[in-house]
C-alpha cells in the first residue's frame, strides 16, 4: 500500500485549494434527473465535486436531458451489484482501492468483494487487522496523497471504534487545510436490524454520523440504486458513508447493462400519490410498500418517496411532494431521539410549515437495545400495520 501511494504522490500533484461559499441555497426551477447513463471515461462535472453545507440539496440550473435506459438488462442481489459497480470502478480508474476485515480472499462478510483480491492483487483489496481505528485513518491518508479508498466496516456498528478518524479528520480535513486536501473516501457497510444478530450488531447508526460536518451519507434499498450509489461515492470528491441493511443483501432486481450512476443528493419516488406523503429509507421502503397495499384497498392514495440522501436532505422533491399532498408520515428504523426522522421533521417544518394541514408524524424505532428474541425484537422495528394506522388518522 505505502508503494502505490508514494506512485501515485509522485505521479500526480495535490488536488488545487477549494474554497466553498456557506450560504442557504434557493430552489431553483429546475432539476437533474435522478440517475443518468455516462461513459465509462466520463468524469463528473465540477459543481457535483462540492459538499452541500445546508440540509438543502440543490439542483443544478443546467439540468441535462434525461437519457433512455436500454429495456434489457441483467438480474442480480443487491450484494452483487454492490460488488459489480465496486469492479467498475476499479477497472475504470486505478486509484480505487478496498480495505477492511476479511475483504479480500475471504470476499468479504457478506460476499460483497467476492472475486476482487484475485483479480486486482492483495495492495488494492488489501486484508486488515481487526483495527478499525487504524485501517480507517490509514485509509483517510491514503485519501490526502491521491488514492480513492474505499473502507468495509464489516458492520457498521463496529466503526464507532473509527468514530474519531471519521470525525475529526475524515469530515474535517478539506476544512482545515485550507482546501489543499479532498478525501475522497466511501466508508461502507452493512447496519440495521437483522434477525436475531443481538444488540451489538443491530445497531441504526445513521444518526451518530449524521452531525458530522463536511460528511455525505447516502442509504441504498435496491440493487439498482445500491449499484448507482457505490459507484457515485466512488467518483465524488467528498468522503460518503454508504449505509447497506444486511436484511436487503439477497434482494433481486434487474438493472441495466449500461453504465450509469445514482445522484448522491437526490430522493426517488417510488409510489406517486395525492393523500399523503411517506418518506422512508433502505429497509423501511419495503414495510412502506407492504403498507400501501392495504392502503389502497382502503381508499388512500399515499406517495411514497425513498430519501435515499440522508445528509443532505432532497428537499426540493420532499418539498413539490408535501405542497401536493399536505400531509406527512416519516417511516424510518433509525432511533426516535436525535435520529434521522428527528432532523428531517425539522427541515420540514422551517422549510414547508404553511404548506402542512396536519402535524407531521414520524414513526420511528424504539430507543432500547435491540433483543435477541425474535418476537421482541419486531416490536422495536416499525411494522406496516403501525404505518397503516398511523396514515389512517392523520387523513382523518
Amino acid at each position: 500500500m505505502a508503494a502505490i501511494v508514494q506512485g501515485i504522490a509522485a505521479s500526480k500533484a495535490l488536488t488545487p485549494p477549494i474554497f466553498n461559499t456557506f450560504h442557504l441555497p434557493s430552489l431553483p426551477g429546475t432539476r437533474k434527473p435522478a440517475s443518468f447513463i455516462v461513459r465509462s471515461d466520463a468524469t463528473r462535472p465540477k459543481s457535483a465535486r462540492h459538499l452541500t453545507t445546508s440540509a438543502l440539496a440543490t439542483k443544478s440550473d443546467g439540468a441535462a436531458a434525461p437519457h433512455t435506459i436500454s429495456k434489457q438488462g441483467h438480474e442480480l442481489l443487491l450484494f452483487e451489484a454492490l460488488r459489480e459497480g465496486l469492479e467498475e470502478e476499479m477497472e475504470r480508474d486505478p486509484r480505487v482501492c478496498i480495505m477492511g476485515e476479511d475483504v479480500g480472499h475471504y470476499g468479504g462478510s457478506y460476499k460483497v468483494t467476492k472475486g476482487l483480491a484475485p483479480k486486482y492483487g492483495d495492495l488494492r483489496v488489501l486484508d486488515t487487522p481487526i483495527a478499525e481505528n487504524s485501517f480507517t485513518g490509514m485509509a483517510i491518508g491514503a485519501a490526502m496523497t491521491g488514492l480513492r479508498p474505499i473502507v468495509e466496516g464489516m458492520n457498521m456498528g463496529f466503526l464507532l471504534l473509527a468514530f474519531n478518524q471519521i470525525s475529526n479528520n475524515c469530515g474535517m480535513l478539506h476544512y482545515t487545510s485550507g482546501g489543499q486536501f479532498t478525501i475522497p473516501v466511501v466508508i461502507r457497510g452493512p447496519g440495521g436490524v437483522g434477525r436475531q444478530l443481538g444488540a451489538e450488531h443491530s445497531q441504526r447508526l445513521e444518526s451518530y454520523f449524521q452531525s458530522i460536518p463536511g460528511i455525505q451519507m447516502v442509504a441504498c434499498s435496491t440493487p439498482y440504486n445500491a449499484k448507482g450509489l457505490m459507484k457515485a461515492a466512488i467518483r465524488s470528491e467528498n468522503p460518503v458513508i454508504l449505509f447497506e441493511h444486511v436484511l436487503l443483501y439477497n434482494l433481486k432486481e434487474t438493472i441495466p447493462d449500461e453504465e450509469y450512476i445514482c445522484s448522491l443528493e437526490e430522493a426517488e419516488m417510488v409510489r406517486p400519490g395525492e393523500h399523503i406523503t411517506i418518506l422512508t429509507y433502505s429497509r423501511m421502503r419495503y414495510h412502506v410498500m407492504q403498507a400501501a397495499k392495504t392502503l389502497v384497498n382502503k381508499g388512500y392514495d399515499p406517495e411514497v418517496i425513498d430519501i435515499r440522501s440522508l445528509k443532505p436532505f432532497d428537499l426540493y422533491t420532499i418539498g413539490n411532494s408535501i405542497k401536493k399532498t399536505h400531509r406527512v408520515l416519516i417511516v424510518e428504523e433509525c432511533m426516535r431521539t436525535g435520529g434521522i426522522g428527528a432532523s428531517l421533521t425539522a427541515a420540514i417544518n422551517e422549510n414547508f410549515h404553511d404548506y402542512l394541514d396536519a402535524p407531521v408524524v414520524c414513526l420511528s424505532s424504539q430507543d432500547v437495545p435491540t433483543p435477541y428474541a425474535g418476537t421482541l425484537e419486531e416490536w422495536t422495528v416499525v411494522q406496516p400495520a403501525q404505518i397503516v394506522t398511523a396514515v389512517e388518522q392523520l387523513c382523518q
